[in-house]
């Protein structure tokens, strides 16, 4: 009997322990539609890769300790010093919408556009609790884009519109409210007022960096934020990735991108997977998960898997025979290594223009 209630209750017993299982290597080409410009399918099996990531009771962290390809995270690594555990959904969306939008940038300039960004407001990534922002129920997504009337086009911009005011000042920011669907979509409404009271920051928080801002601001509100900027991109591109956060599809989805305006196979038809961030200046950087990745990729048959070099040694630990797994660190290399298994080069069907 008190075996029994020991069970149960360590069945409802959350823990602040996640795991990290392999997830599934989906081909991209299927999410993808671009249209304003000629494209072609190669059927090429250009497949991005997940992992899923789950918040565990005790029950769970016992019964996962005698499974395999299971890597256990605690909430603090996944979350910055104050942001709740509530918010790791939002944010992981917000990554992967601002991915989507790195791999256009990149795949474009990539195939000779030249583009331009127009700033647009601050994004917010992440609120602390117990702050102004959380108690005036500022969300992750939520799009600043003006400070007391001014308008806001960065983060920099609201830190030297706060950096003149002391603890206790009343500011009002129009925000263009986000909302997350279900499944992941973000769309924002117009811009409102938001009144807040601002607080005395923490005695860590660090420089901004921003501009003619010297030291730390002497009031803070309790988010952190990114730059929002928008593009005017030769085609309208579409990229269905319904239920999957963060960024670390952003290299599978700019060579995807890439291989539907090309006027030849990326790939020459032969099946790869690919993992790592992207961003507009072509790097590629390191993902978590690679080894629970690598599984899900040899479960699909792939036969190269792209990796970021530093997960190199990982993602080669976790292979079985028959897959090669190759390091890059930039999207050039990433197509030179195609290019190496029988790929051709990107030629865009469409003549490039330079767009502003």
């Amino acid at each position: 009997m008190v075996l029994a209630v020991a069970v149960e209750v360590s069945r409802h017993w959350t823990l602040n322990e996640y795991a990290i299982t392999p997830g599934n290597a989906t081909p991209v080409e299927p999410l993808v539609h671009v249209s304003g410009l000629a494209t072609k399918s190669h059927h090429d099996a250009i497949m991005l890769t997940d992992v899923y990531l789950e918040q565990l009771t005790a029950w769970q962290y016992f019964t996962l300790q005698f499974q395999r390809h299971v890597q256990f995270v605690t909430a603090s690594q996944l979350l910055d010093p104050g942001v709740p555990s509530s918010e790791l959904a939002a944010q992981g969306y917000l990554e992967m919408s601002d991915s989507k939008q790195d791999a256009e940038v990149s795949a474009f300039t990539t195939l000779g556009w030249q583009l331009k960004g127009t700033p647009i407001g601050a994004l917010v990534t992440s609120v602390e609790t117990g702050t102004p922002a959380w108690h005036d129920k500022i969300k992750v997504a939520d799009r600043i884009v003006s400070f007391d009337g001014s308008p806001v086009r960065s983060t920099c911009d609201v830190v030297s519109d706060l950096n003149p005011l002391s603890a206790n000042s009343t500011v009002n920011l129009g925000i263009d409210k986000a909302h997350i669907s279900a499944k992941g979509v973000i769309t924002w409404a117009n811009e409102s007022i938001v009144t807040l009271r601002t607080a005395v920051p923490p005695l860590s928080l660090a420089p901004s960096g921003c501009p003619g801002v010297s030291g730390s601001n002497a009031t803070w509100l309790g988010f952190s934020l990114e730059d929002a900027t928008s593009y005017a991109f030769p085609a309208k591109v579409s990229i269905d990735t319904n239920d999957i956060g963060g960024p670390s599809a952003g290299l599978a989805m700019t060579l995807c991108i890439i291989d539907q305006l090309s006027r030849n196979s990326l790939t020459g038809g032969v099946k790869i997977a690919a993992t790592g961030t992207m961003d507009q200046d072509g790097n590629v950087g390191d993902v978590g998960g690679v080894a629970e990745k690598t599984v899900a990729v040899q479960r699909a048959g792939a036969k190269y898997f792209i990796v970021p070099q530093v997960e190199v040694a990982t993602a080669r630990a976790n292979a079985a025979p028959g897959l090669t797994v190759i390091g890059v660190t930039t999207l050039r290399q990433a197509l030179q290594a195609l290019h190496r298994i029988g790929g051709s080069k990107p030629v865009p069907l469409t003549a490039p223009r330079s767009r502003s």
